[in-house]
């Protein structure tokens, strides 16, 4: 497990390295302009729901973690070939294996934490594992910051050439871990092949990837694309009082991270899920009076750094609660195909959410906030019906083993029959 933290933190480190320097490193240093640089960003996201779907199926049939291993080496050949890339075509190239590389990484490293972890652990290391993924984007983009220079390419080689050094330092890593056999809440539907068609049989699982679908779209798609435009827009905020929101999130979630799990732990997930929804409709509340309101403007850049901050609160209640509850409803072996599938619903959402936040955001200040506002109230119906779907063991892991250590639980050395 802890391999596999390290592997989440240097995953995320690369990204944050180069990823928010991509459309600068294109468009100006490589002069291929703005048009070329938005198509490699649009080619990230094609890339991954191209490979998602069968990575899901490669993970089942072969591992989760020779899949990894080639996720690994693909990424760093692709960052490797950017950092050399003049053209158009090797861009988009490289760019696409890039991407395709970093999407498999997600449930592949997911699949290991579930394979490593058992139903009364497994909140703690999901929980870990956005900690670590957060701190390594922000340490990532920082030093990345500091090394470029937009009047040198060679310093953006350099820091390709670097992103594809720690991938190939991941591979190395990685293939050092010995993957064990842990049990599982086995209380999901069973079946005795995966396949697409019976995940859609499952019905707590379609309604969860609708929910995940709505979660991101709502949160994750409007970060840097509607709500930054609102902000600039709307409320007048500056590019550095973007900065610090931006920072006020990750700072939320690395400070809040541990102190809200025991929290999480005691309640059922459905209903942590809908309190996220309520706290993330405040914050677009107070981004409405951010931008809408008539207060100064020091008031108006402290309520938009507090919505980002509300955002970062919501995102460390989820961590613990959405992988976890993925893989419980896995059936046996099946943990793979299901995260991928919950990848693919995030990577849609992170797709069209910057597509129709980005204008309305820019233009339409009121629907804006409006809109995301019934989104983030949508949340909390989604989740309190999905909690309808759930067995107890899915729903509120903790109350399941307490009720089995006060019946008797099972034989020292011998698991219990019922979780």
């Amino acid at each position: 497990m802890r391999r596999i933290h390290v592997g989440n933190a240097l995953s995320a480190f690369g990204l944050g390295f180069t990823v928010p320097y991509l459309y600068v490193y294109v468009a100006q240093v490589r002069g291929l302009g703005a048009v070329t640089a938005g198509m490699v960003l649009a080619v990230f996201a094609v890339a991954a729901l191209i490979v998602l779907p069968f990575a899901g199926r490669a993970i089942v049939r072969r591992g989760p973690l020779p899949v990894l291993l080639a996720a690994l080496v693909t990424a760093a050949i692709g960052a490797l070939s950017l950092g050399l890339s003049g053209s158009a075509v090797s861009v988009l190239l490289s760019a696409a294996a890039l991407g395709a590389g970093q999407a498999v990484m997600q449930p592949a490293l997911a699949t290991m934490i579930v394979d490593c972890s058992s139903s009364g652990t497994r909140s703690r290391a999901f929980a870990m594992q956005f900690f670590l993924q957060n701190l390594g984007l922000g340490i990532g983009g920082l030093i990345g910051g500091h090394l470029v220079d937009a009047s040198r390419a060679s310093s953006f080689t350099l820091l390709f050439t670097l992103e594809a050094a720690i991938f190939l330092l991941l591979v190395v890593v990685m293939a050092t871990v010995r993957m064990p056999h842990s049990p599982r809440v086995e209380d999901a539907p069973q079946s005795a092949k995966g396949s697409w068609k019976q995940l859609l049989g499952n019905r707590a699982m379609v309604q969860l990837c609708v929910l995940g679908f709505v979660l991101f779209f709502a949160c994750y798609g409007q970060f840097e694309s509607g709500l930054s435009a609102y902000g600039v827009e709307a409320a007048g905020i500056s590019t550095s009082a973007l900065g610090t929101a931006l920072a006020a999130n990750t700072l939320m979630i690395v400070v809040a991270q541990f102190a809200v799990l025991r929290f999480v732990e005691r309640r059922k997930r459905s209903r942590v899920i809908a309190s996220v929804g309520l706290i993330w409709a405040v914050a677009w509340a107070v981004a409405g009076y951010a931008g809408l309101g008539d207060g100064s403007q020091e008031m108006a850049t402290a309520a938009f750094v507090s919505t980002y901050a509300l955002f970062g609160l919501g995102e460390a209640m989820l961590s613990p609660t959405l992988a976890p509850l993925v893989a419980d409803l896995a059936p046996t072996g099946m943990a793979g195909q299901y995260n991928s599938a919950f990848a693919l619903v995030k990577q849609l959402a992170l797709a069209v959410g910057p597509a129709v936040g980005g204008p309305l955001g820019a233009s339409l200040h009121a629907p804006y906030i409006v809109v995301f506002l019934l989104f983030s109230l949508g949340i909390t119906v989604l989740a309190l019906r999905l909690g309808r779907q759930l067995t107890e063991a899915q729903d509120h892991p903790s109350a399941a083993r307490s009720r089995v250590v006060a019946q008797g639980g099972a034989p020292k050395g011998h698991a219990p029959a019922h979780v």
